[in-house]
Order: C-alpha cells, then sequence, then structure tokens
C-alpha cells in the first residue's frame, strides 16, 4: 500500500516523523511531500530518514502531484489551518495543494488530521464541513490547552486503514471483506465492577484489549461500529461510538436497549457472575470481621436471540485450567441454551496468554465446526474471528 504524507507548517511535524515510521512497521510504503513553511519545522533530511524516500518539496519535471496522485490514500499529517482552507476551495499555489486537487480528481481518498490552536480550528470551521460534506475524510484533533492537538498515532492509523479499504470497496464491489462493510456491530468489552461500598467492589482482570482489537478490525473492514465499555485498561479511539459503564446491571440494560438495531453482537466483555445483594452507602469500617452475601447477575447472552433472532452472535468463554475438551462442551452447550452462532472459548490459564495479555490462545466453536487457534497476538485472532463472521454471513 502507497501512502503520501504531506507534512505543513505546524509545531505538529514533528510528530510526522514518528508517524512515518507506524506506518512503515504496518507494512505500507511512504513518499513524503513538506511544504515550505514545514521545513521551518523539521528538516527534509529527518523525513527521508523516516520514509526512507527523498521527499518532495517543490515540483519539478517529473510533475510529482501526478506521479504520486493516485496512491492507495493521501494523509496530511499535520493540516494547518492554510492548506485545509486553500484546499477547499481548490486553490493550488503550492505542492501539497497541486497533489490534492489533483488526487481528488483521480478519486484517490484524502485524509486530514488538523493541528493548530482551537481559535485558528473554529475559525475555518464552514471549510472543514465543507469538505466533510464532499466525501474527505478528518480524523479529529484533541482539544486540550486552547489547541488542537496532533491525536494519537494508532487513531490516525485506524482512520487511514479505514480509508483506504472503503475506497477498495468502492473499486471493486466483489471484495471478499463487503459481506462485512456496512454492517452494524455493537461490542461489550472490558469488566464490570460491583460495588459494595461507595469506595470498594469486586471486579475481574479483564483489560478490553481483546474487545478492542476487535472493534478496530470491524472499523477498517468498513462495519459500523458502537461499544459498551466497562473497566478497561486500553485507551478507546475517538472514532468510535462509546458508551461508558461500570456494573453488570447497567451493561446488560444498554446491551438490551441497543441489541434491536444490530446486525453483529460480540460479547467479549467479562461481566461479573455475582453482585453484592446489598450495596452499602457509606464506607465500612475496616476494623469490622466482614461477611458478605452474593447474587447471580443476570445472564445476558441467553437474552439476545430473543430480543433479535437474526442478529448473529459471537460470544467469548473464559475458563480456567481445564482441558479443551472440557471447554468445547461448554462452549457447545452455550450455543445449545443461547443460540450462540459463534463461541471463542479460552483459558486464562494459559502462561502468556488471557486477561490483560497481547497474545491468547482460543478455541473457535460452532454447529459445524470446532478450530483451535495457536498462541498469537490478539490483534490476528479478531482477523480470523472476523473472517469467521464474513464466511458465515
Amino acid at each position: 500500500m502507497d501512502i503520501i504524507l504531506c507534512v505543513t507548517g505546524s509545531i505538529a511535524a514533528t510528530e510526522s516523523i514518528k508517524l512515518a515510521r507506524e506506518f512503515r512497521r504496518e507494512g505500507f510504503n511512504v513518499k513524503c511531500f513538506i511544504s515550505e513553511d514545514g521545513c521551518k519545522i523539521i528538516h527534509p533530511n529527518s523525513m527521508e530518514f523516516a520514509t526512507g524516500q527523498k521527499v518532495v518539496q517543490e515540483l519539478t519535471g517529473e510533475i510529482e502531484h501526478v506521479k504520486y496522485a493516485n496512491s492507495d490514500l493521501i494523509l496530511v499529517a499535520p493540516a494547518t489551518a492554510n492548506i485545509i482552507s486553500k484546499f477547499s476551495y481548490k486553490i493550488a499555489d503550492n505542492p501539497i495543494n497541486s497533489l490534492l486537487i489533483t488526487a481528488d480528481g483521480h478519486d484517490t481518498p484524502i485524509l486530514f488530521v488538523p493541528s493548530m490552536h482551537d481559535s485558528m480550528y473554529n475559525s475555518i470551521n464552514e471549510n472543514i464541513e465543507k469538505l466533510k460534506s464532499e466525501g474527505f475524510n478528518f480524523v479529529e484533533p484533541r482539544m486540550e490547552e486552547g489547541k488542537a492537538k496532533f491525536p494519537s498515532n494508532d487513531d490516525i492509523l485506524l482512520e487511514a486503514k479505514r480509508a483506504i479499504t472503503l475506497n477498495m470497496l468502492k473499486k471493486n464491489e466483489n471484495l471478499k471483506i463487503n459481506n462485512l462493510a456496512g454492517k452494524k456491530i455493537l461490542i461489550t468489552l472490558g469488566g464490570t465492577y460491583e460495588a459494595i461500598d461507595p469506595v470498594r467492589g469486586i471486579s475481574n482482570k479483564s483489560s478490553g484489549k481483546m474487545g478492542l482489537e476487535l472493534a478496530k478490525e470491524a472499523y477498517i473492514q468498513g462495519m459500523e461500529v458502537k461499544l459498551i465499555v466497562g473497566k478497561v485498561d486500553v485507551e478507546i479511539p475517538k472514532s468510535f461510538d462509546s458508551i461508558f459503564v461500570e456494573s453488570s446491571d447497567v451493561m446488560n440494560q444498554k446491551t438490551k436497549e441497543l441489541i434491536s438495531d444490530y446486525d453483529i453482537f460480540i460479547a467479549t466483555a467479562a461481566v461479573s457472575d455475582f453482585a453484592p445483594i446489598d450495596k452499602v452507602e457509606s464506607k465500612l469500617s475496616s476494623s469490622l470481621n466482614l461477611s458478605l452475601e452474593f447474587k447471580p447477575t443476570e445472564k445476558i447472552i441467553k437474552q439476545i436471540k430473543e430480543i433479535n433472532p437474526d442478529i448473529f452472535l459471537v460470544g467469548f468463554k473464559a475458563e480456567y485450567n481445564i482441558a479443551d475438551d472440557k471447554m468445547i462442551k461448554l462452549a457447545e452447550k452455550q450455543i445449545k441454551e443461547a443460540g450462540t452462532d459463534l463461541v471463542v472459548a479460552n483459558d486464562v490459564n494459559i502462561k502468556e496468554c488471557g486477561f490483560g495479555s497481547d497474545n491468547n490462545q482460543v478455541i473457535l466453536v460452532d454447529n459445524d465446526n470446532v478450530n483451535k487457534i495457536d498462541i498469537c497476538s490478539k490483534k490476528e485472532i479478531s482477523k480470523i474471528v472476523l473472517d469467521k463472521i464474513n464466511t458465515r454471513l
């Protein structure tokens, strides 16, 4: 995949070096265009090092704005008020705007990463909205300290990959991933917290990593993603429409409220199986000998098909120190009782797998097949799971 990274005269140009390196780690070929003002912030040699290619600073007889216009993505990061406003009126008085206008003629996806003072950002809002209405994409900045700041590289990568996928689908509707693009997917992730008193409670070790990787992959493949997020150890990208909850009761309530509107539901959240019968409204004394009574929490997975019979339901089943055959039987039991279309089962006792880890070892179980996936990254597992859903759909 070929990405043209356009660097303009914002102080956030210093972030573009790391961004270019990140894209290369992901396997992208990166070519850089840098503006005259951008060269006042960083030296072109730094971008040549980051991309491994000569940097375009001016147009020559190679007509670079034409040569590179038909790439997989044009990424303007950072994008200044000047570059955005000129492009909104199709003014081509510099190499970058000439590239953008030419790329627009090729229907090449263009992604802007605005970075400037918030007063400037607010002032050009009309130009930004104009470009959005014409189909151009923006990565929302971090609004902090009176500035529209450069977002995380993860957020930019996510939006870039999605833009490339949607453009590929636009050009070739027969792509394999077309079964998922446009589908609405709801994902629960993280753990729940059941309060004992105002400062104490019970929870679990779920980090939300698996659910987030599934959400990212679904988003990249062109799906409409909504998250119900419990207690997590990961940062949730701004691109996702997310609801943040704490207890199992609230997570289950929100799930039931939303589930009718979705094509796919993936229940990765580690919902507490038990909650205290009574919550104490004041802090319990630490000098007490304390005994607590618990009640089972609602099993929401068993209600999903009753509310939305047509939804594709994916359940996650975490067990501890259990043989594969027993884990498969428990997964098959969930399929029978809840109507689950696919169960992702795993033993969280396996070293370097499960809760909090970047890796996992899972068994995929449905009515037709049992597939064991050896230890690999949760990112890879998310691709395997979505490919399985794609095949079933």
